[in-house]
């Protein structure tokens, strides 16, 4: 058995799976919470790649972070070698593709938490108002599943 191809695999899972909870919760709850009007067009960009073949999406990374693309200069000045075909080109990958698997999921989480909950627990810990920790605590069993399901999916993708 390859080893190395495991262990690659298992570091993979773990670095994708703690930024998608790490980056994937701030976006699903203000997803979930927001009343900007033009939330759609957020909503429509992080579920893109359930939209995209993984094969267009591959092609489009590849030439966004390209070294011929800004972006990818920038890599390259910053760290000294080019984002594509590396492992840390393997975690953005993996991010982008993931990222809607994440996000959905936690944002039924916060969505499923009672509005007349939210409104007592604000009213009563007003000091916790803008920590949005209520909503984290009424939803964190399905937040804890959410992330679970992350990391299960990630360890099984086939990016």
């Amino acid at each position: 058995m390859n080893w190395e191809a495991f262990w690659l695999t298992v570091r993979l899972a773990a670095i994708v799976s703690a930024l998608l909870v790490t980056i994937g919760i701030p976006i699903a709850y203000w997803l979930t919470y927001s009343r900007w009007r033009w939330k759609f067009l957020v909503e429509a960009a992080v579920a893109l790649p359930i939209v995209l073949p993984p094969t267009v999406l591959g092609f489009y990374m590849l030439i966004a972070l390209g070294s011929r693309s800004p972006l990818g200069r920038w890599w390259e000045s910053f760290t000294g070698h080019p984002l594509a075909f590396t492992f840390e080109g393997l975690v953005v990958g993996s991010l982008l593709y993931s990222l809607p698997f994440a996000v959905q999921p936690f944002a039924a989480s916060f969505g499923a938490v009672d509005r007349r909950c939210r409104l007592f627990a604000v009213s009563f810990f007003p000091s916790q108002k803008r920590a949005w920790s209520p909503e984290l605590r009424l939803a964190s069993r399905t937040l804890w599943a959410s992330s679970e399901l992350c990391l299960w999916s990630e360890a099984t993708s086939p990016v």
